[in-house]
């Protein structure tokens, strides 16, 4: 009896341990879990972290070489050049330019370094001819009326427009050039920023950003200029000679073309902002002035000053 009683003792006592063992079992299989999933956590943030920084690295590497592509891309031949300027010039149009007049444009912007910065001054019929020709640059377009600009800039959104409002008068032309030689040294001074200016020929309600760029090429072809309460281009060419002297960098130079160069209005203003001196080429249509950057401290636009106005009042 006693050896049973013991028996049973030590067997009770087994079966009291096996519990115990149990426990630390589950437990020590529960750390283990544990472990493999913080584990596991830290493989998928490593492996995350690293595909992002690889992506990253892809898309910058992919867009640096879109755009070597695009700085590097070759101009266009002259073949190709010379089709445009040809359909341009027979088209069926009747406001267009004249192919030597389109010729001497294009020449400007062929030797212009890539890329060539060109601001025109009217919405024309020539206006997918010169986004063309300078498609290794920018080519920028102020128009006067804002309607026709919208219609443009939808149909054509490749093209880059900003409308702007003329308050100037072709009947003023006389009195606005006299206030200008008067202001000068002050609000109508050939080296300024624009933007802050309150010379009545001044354009200053353009984008910030269009003041802040060096212009290669210039063409002017707008506003409309051919009755007396006509806006006229007097603004735009007292503009156009400010930005070319007020160049921070880039090319010293910058190329000027006038259309409607025998109108008196063009002509007198011309020789009033961009200068006899400055005069290339003139003829037909077609004014070519060369304008130079000046220093911040210039006073005067030309250096010979002759009154422009005094044969033409």
């Amino acid at each position: 009896m006693k050896n049973n009683v013991n028996n049973t003792t030590t067997n009770t006592k087994l079966i009291l341990l096996h519990p115990y063992i149990q426990k630390q079992g589950t437990t020590n299989r529960l750390w283990f879990l544990a472990f493999i999933s913080l584990f596991t956590i830290a493989f998928l943030l490593t492996v995350m972290i690293y595909t992002r920084e690889s992506i990253a690295t892809t898309v910058t590497a992919v867009a640096a070489t879109g755009a070597a592509k695009t700085t590097s891309s070759p101009p266009l031949p002259k073949s190709v050049v010379k089709a445009l300027l040809h359909y341009a010039a027979n088209s069926n149009i009747t406001d267009k330019m004249s192919y030597a007049d389109t010729k001497l444009i294009s020449d400007a912007l062929r030797h212009c370094s890539a890329p060539c910065n060109f601001l025109v001054f009217g919405l024309t019929a020539e206006t997918l001819l010169w986004k063309s020709l300078n498609h290794n640059g920018r080519t920028v377009i102020i128009e006067e009326n804002r309607y026709f600009a919208a219609y443009m800039e939808e149909t054509n959104p490749e093209i880059e427009i900003y409308d702007v409002q003329y308050a100037t008068k072709i009947s003023q032309l006389n009195e606005l050039i006299t206030a200008a030689r008067e202001k000068m040294k002050n609000e109508c001074r050939p080296v300024q920023n624009l933007l802050f200016s309150d010379c009545k020929l001044g354009l200053n309600d353009l984008p910030n950003q269009l003041y802040e760029v060096d212009w290669d090429v210039v063409l002017i072809d707008g506003p409309r200029g051919y009755w007396p309460d006509g806006p006229g281009r007097m603004a735009a060419i007292f503009t156009a000679g400010v930005l070319a002297r007020s160049k921070k960098g880039g090319n010293g130079k910058t190329h000027i073309f006038v259309h409607d160069f025998n109108r008196e209005v063009e002509r007198v203003s011309s020789e009033e902002f961009l200068c006899k001196e400055n005069l290339v080429k003139a003829k037909g249509m077609l004014g070519h002035f060369v304008v130079e950057k000046m220093e911040e401290n210039s006073v005067q636009f030309c250096r010979n000053r002759t009154s422009s106005t005094s044969s033409s009042s």
